[in-house]
Parts: C-alpha cells; structure tokens; sequence
C-alpha cells in the first residue's frame, strides 16, 4: 500500500455497516483469500473513534448524515495506514469542530507517522495553519507553490479569486476576511 486516496464524493451501491465499510480500508493489506483479522478489526474500530463515530458500528451506512459519512470515508482511509495521503476535499460537510479534528489527524499522520499528506482544502486560514507548502492555480493554469507564508497571502488570494481581501493575523495565524 504506497497511497491512500480520497475523493469528493463518495458511492455506495451496496449495504453495509460502518464497521463493514471502515474494514475496507484494510483490504490492499490482505492477500487474494483473506479475511480481515481481530487486529484489522481493532484498528478499524481506532479509527472510527478518532473521527467520532465509535458505537455506530453496526449502523448501516445509508443511515449516516452527509458529516457522518464524510468521517466514515476518512476513517475508511487512515485505516489504510498508508505513506501517502491524497486528500481531495476532505473537509466536505463537516461542521468546524470535525474539520480541526480531521486535520488534526492528519497532522498527527504527518508528525508521529512521516506520512506524506496532500489535499485540496478551500480555506486558506486552515490550509495556512495546517500545511507547510501551498499551491494556488488559478482558472488560467498560472501556478504558484512555496511555502504557505509567502504563497497565501491577502494579495494573492485576491488576485486567485478575483475579490479583494484583507489579512488578520494572531498568534502565528492568518484569517482572510472578503473586503
């Protein structure tokens, strides 16, 4: 397993537990015959509860709000246990409380575990305080990529969407407010 990949929407033909789902996660681990073992079980079930949902195991997942299906998706993908993380969106129907628990997981990955993380995140404030690089294309192609102090700045984030915003900082962090 060199990737773990997760996309803007998320389909589900068929029926299933949340455990059942999250247990998917463990399948690029298992050879052609195998079945999942008390030790993919256990990690599935770690986490469901890193991202809230512990106890709602055997829910079935046609059940789950857009968030909790959201958190289910992203519980599905750590479980991998993957080196690298391509995120796209992952903070979609999340309120604000689960998408800084979401990051912060990530964050956790890259840290404690020296995954790579790569994502597609639409707020600047988050992306500057969770990410070390930055990469802003515009409707153009034009691209930009540095470091996130010198690439997302009132400035250029202006320019990239065409209205004019201000920049707040605190304590190391940066907001963006529309003028």
């Amino acid at each position: 397993m060199r990737r773990a990949w997760l996309g803007q929407t998320q389909a589900d033909p068929f029926g299933s537990t949340v455990l059942e789902t999250a247990l998917t996660g463990r399948h690029p681990h298992l050879g052609r015959w195998d079945w999942e073992s008390p030790h993919d079980a256990d990690l599935a079930r770690s986490t469901l509860a890193a991202v809230g949902l512990a106890g709602m195991e055997a829910r079935q997942i046609h059940t789950l709000s857009g968030g909790e299906r959201q958190r289910l998706a992203i519980a599905t993908l750590l479980a991998q246990a993957a080196p690298l993380y391509l995120l796209d969106e992952p903070l979609a129907h999340l309120d604000l409380n689960h998408q800084m628990a979401v990051l912060e997981l990530f964050a956790g990955a890259a840290r404690d575990c020296g995954a790579g993380v790569i994502m597609v995140l639409h707020d600047p404030a988050l992306a500057h305080r969770f990410c070390d690089q930055a990469l802003l294309i515009d409707g153009d192609g034009h691209c930009e990529l540095g470091a996130v102090d010198s690439v997302l700045t009132a400035e250029k984030l202006s320019a990239l969407y065409g209205y004019r915003l201000h920049q707040f900082e605190q304590d190391g962090q940066r907001c963006f407010v529309p003028a």
